[in-house]
């Protein structure tokens, strides 16, 4: 770590990872120079709450800060919230600013995070079409939102769903639209995606699965139409919620490795000497699931940056997480725990007509991923025992009265 003192570090990305690495940087004894770059105009915030409390109004901006202002000038951290990085020479180690400005460094953390996937049809760019990513798409659609009426959602994912919830909580008309066969069919089982299907009609949204949309058209009185394979749907707003793309543009254009997100090792560290990548915009190899990923969430991003500055700071580490996830619909609450779609088989816990059970996953008699509804006991030993996880006892697994980690050491012992 002696060989970095007084040199420079750029974090090139003021989010959830960018912080944390900032954060970890100076607590592991870093004390060069740092700098921090973002491109939103404001120092690193929680974007979780962009689509639940924040939309509803429920929460003020200043609650989003991930950090005190002071925190940044204590730790003599230079910021650059309104200058972003438009150009990486890993060869020479320097960066271009968008100001025309230049930075020499010695290493460099990209954590760019990611974009929402766009929808190529036409009449995205219409008024009252929105998407969520920072707060200045959230600021654009609440008074819309505000106003009431109609809303259509495109998309039956996380985000998608956490609107129509806080929407339908506002009074407003909601329709989510999804072009596959089931709810959160990237994230979760069928099981899960058919109970939050039908919490979501029970407070009176309208599911349309199975539908593509073709195109938006606005009206001359301002009213928005979205056209389906399966007919059309009028509503005041829009929102386009269908997954997220990794920023990896300024990566591409640097040569660096990229494959669904920036390459990286088990240490973080990318194709170019010295600069690493952590967050959203990194694919990194995991032992544990036998594949490379690139994970969309705060665990990652947090866990990932803590291992992009031990190994800044020649401490490398693997990194090789269980990823964890929630979501907030209505007064349900989604706990995650583990990559569920590896699974060769499900076993259900309790009572999904009782709104509380969870579903346990399994790969080769392995316990791999947990996903809870309402049911906190089940995530938190999850998140404990899908770790190390040998053997289970299946039949305990399917005891709902009988706990996770009973079943796991059952089945070790």
């Amino acid at each position: 770590m002696s060989a970095l003192q007084r040199k420079t570090i750029a974090i090139i990305g003021a989010g959830q990872a960018g912080a944390q690495a900032v954060q970890s940087l100076r607590a592991g004894g870093y004390d060069g120079r740092l700098y921090l770059f973002g491109e939103e105009g404001h120092p690193p915030y929680q974007r979780p709450p962009l689509s639940k409390k924040f939309l509803a109004g429920e929460l003020p901006a200043d609650r989003l800060s991930l950090l005190p202002e002071a925190f940044f000038t204590e730790n003599e951290v230079t910021c650059e919230f309104n200058n972003s990085v438009i150009h990486l020479d890993p060869g020479a180690r320097r960066l271009e600013l968008a100001d025309g400005a230049e930075l020499g460094f010695d290493r460099a953390l990209i954590a760019t995070g990611s974009r929402p996937r766009p929808l190529a049809i036409r009449g995205v760019d219409h008024d009252g079409i929105f998407v969520i990513r920072n707060l200045a798409d959230v600021n654009a659609m609440r008074p819309t939102v505000a106003t009431g009426g109609r809303a259509i959602i495109i998309g039956g994912g996380y985000i998608g769903l956490e609107v129509a919830a806080i929407c339908r909580g506002l009074g407003l008309e909601v329709v989510v639209i999804e072009a596959t066969d089931r709810l959160m069919a990237r994230t979760t089982s069928a099981i899960v995606g058919r109970h939050f299907e039908a919490l979501h009609r029970a407070n009176g949204v309208e599911v349309e699965l199975g539908t593509a949309v073709l195109g938006i058209d606005r009206g001359a009185r301002g009213e928005l139409t979205v056209e389906t394979d399966r007919g059309d749907f009028a509503g005041d707003l829009v929102l386009i919620g269908i997954g997220a793309v990794a920023n990896d543009g300024l990566a591409r254009r640097a040569g660096l490795t990229v494959e669904n997100g920036i390459v990286v090792d088990a240490c973080c560290r990318t194709s170019a000497p010295d600069v690493f990548a952590a967050g959203d915009c990194a694919s990194f190899p995991s032992a544990r699931y036998r594949r490379r990923l690139r994970l969309e969430s705060v665990q990652n991003a947090v866990d990932q940056a803590k291992a992009a500055a031990l190994a800044m700071l020649d401490r490398p580490a693997n990194y090789d997480p269980v990823p964890w996830f929630w979501s907030d619909q209505y007064d349900v609450k989604l706990h995650i725990a583990g990559l569920s779609q590896f699974a060769d088989r499900e076993i259900v816990r309790g009572d999904p007509q009782r709104g509380s059970f969870a579903v346990a996953y399994l790969q080769e008699g392995r316990l791999i991923a947990v996903d809870a509804i309402n049911r906190p006991r089940d995530y938190m030993q999850a998140r404990r025992v899908v770790p190390t996880a040998g053997p289970v006892d299946a039949g305990l697994l399917g005891d709902g009265e009988v706990g996770i980690n009973e079943a796991v050491m059952a089945g070790e012992g």
